[in-house]
């Protein structure tokens, strides 16, 4: 086959370009967000709650729920429970939250629960006229996720993962056209040896919802997504914390929020090692919505008549990100500023009316 100059030239230079904007991609900014549906500040901070881990109505076997996860001391506490949030993103990052140091996170809905929680954290707008069930409707919201997929720069670089079947919605699969993998939804597309056998394994380990898949099949289908789309913007939205807590199953409120931290820790260490997310990624992660305390069978609910559940909390470490740890200076953060910090930090204007003012969670040096 014979090739002229011209020939030549020409596929140098589309050589040239294709590699130029992979280097380029690689050393964007990449975010991933995620939610802990239902977790308590108080368990964050303090770890397992003296009132609760020894109840029997809460725990069966309060014998071995205290040997792993009690210590006298909450510092000791929190870190046997959440061991990466408190030996690692403590050192590497900024923890917001602990109202006994004086941090505030609050959500600004009236709601108090997961749909208006979530339409609040992804849009920076509470919505309680219109946002005030958790049926299944196509939010009329734009989130931050469909804002940045609309962006020339971010198109077809944004993707969910949820443990809940209403995201979806929340999202708005149809209107936004980002790839949403939720409930008890299979992989689909070009599929890995692993996504079809995480597809096999769904059909075949039962629930104990009928409304929320347990948080592996979520954890590892955006895993795997991660390393094979390599999406810059990726929100995965953990769910049994809440579910666990709504059935009244403290012992297992207490391990999903363990297993999780040991989740998070995996996505973490992933993109650490992989090349397009290594020293180019942020994480940010919080709550829809807390839980109450008094009267105890409270930790059990959330809603507006639930005193404490309006407390959230919000985590970020990652590329440049100002290593404050637990913060305990007096402060007030919202849960409706996460989605125009989102934006901030991929340089995008986020133009959505009433949004909350971005948080500066970056270094200044």
């Amino acid at each position: 086959m014979k090739y002229n100059l011209k020939h030549i030239l020409l596929t140098g230079v589309f050589l040239c370009v294709g590699l130029s904007g992979r280097s380029q991609e690689k050393s964007e900014l990449k975010i991933v967000l995620i939610t802990l549906d239902g977790l308590r500040w108080q368990e964050l901070y303090s770890g397992a709650d003296p009132k609760l881990i020894t109840n029997k109505e809460y725990v069966n076997d309060t014998i071995g729920l205290k040997k792993e996860f009690w210590r006298s001391d909450e510092v000791e506490r929190r870190k046997v429970l959440m061991p990466f949030f408190w030996n690692t993103i403590e050192a590497i990052g900024q923890l917001h939250g602990n109202r006994k140091e004086g941090s505030k996170v609050n959500l600004t809905n009236s709601m108090w629960f997961s749909y208006p929680g979530y339409n609040e954290i992804l849009t920076g707008v509470a919505d309680d006229a219109r946002i005030h069930s958790n049926n299944k409707i196509d939010n009329p919201n734009r989130t931050v996720l469909e804002f940045i997929n609309n962006s020339r720069k971010y198109k077809g670089k944004v993707a969910a993962f949820g443990s809940w079947d209403v995201f979806p919605f929340i999202i708005n699969e149809k209107r936004s056209g980002i790839p949403v993998n939720a409930g008890f939804e299979p992989a689909t597309t070009n599929l890995t040896s692993r996504e079809k056998f995480l597809n096999e394994l769904q059909e075949q380990i039962p629930s104990p919802w009928s409304s929320v898949r347990l948080d592996a099949f979520t954890h590892h289908y955006a895993l795997e997504y991660m390393k094979k789309k390599h999406p810059q913007l990726t929100y995965i939205a953990y769910g049994e914390t809440d579910d666990f807590a709504h059935d009244g199953d403290y012992e297992a409120y207490l391990k999903a929020a363990h297993n999780t931290d040991e989740m998070i820790k995996q996505l973490w260490e992933y993109t650490q090692e992989d090349s397009f997310y290594k020293d180019q990624t942020i994480f940010i992660i919080t709550t829809d919505h807390g839980r109450g305390t008094t009267p105890i069978n409270t930790w059990r609910s959330h809603g507006k008549n639930i005193v404490g559940a309006g407390d959230v909390w919000l985590v970020a470490f990652g590329k440049g990100v100002a290593q404050l740890g637990e913060v305990t200076d007096e402060e007030q953060l919202y849960s409706n500023q996460i989605a125009s910090t989102i934006a901030v930090l991929l340089q995008e204007v986020y133009t959505i009316e009433k949004a909350g003012s971005p948080i500066n969670v970056l270094s200044n040096k």
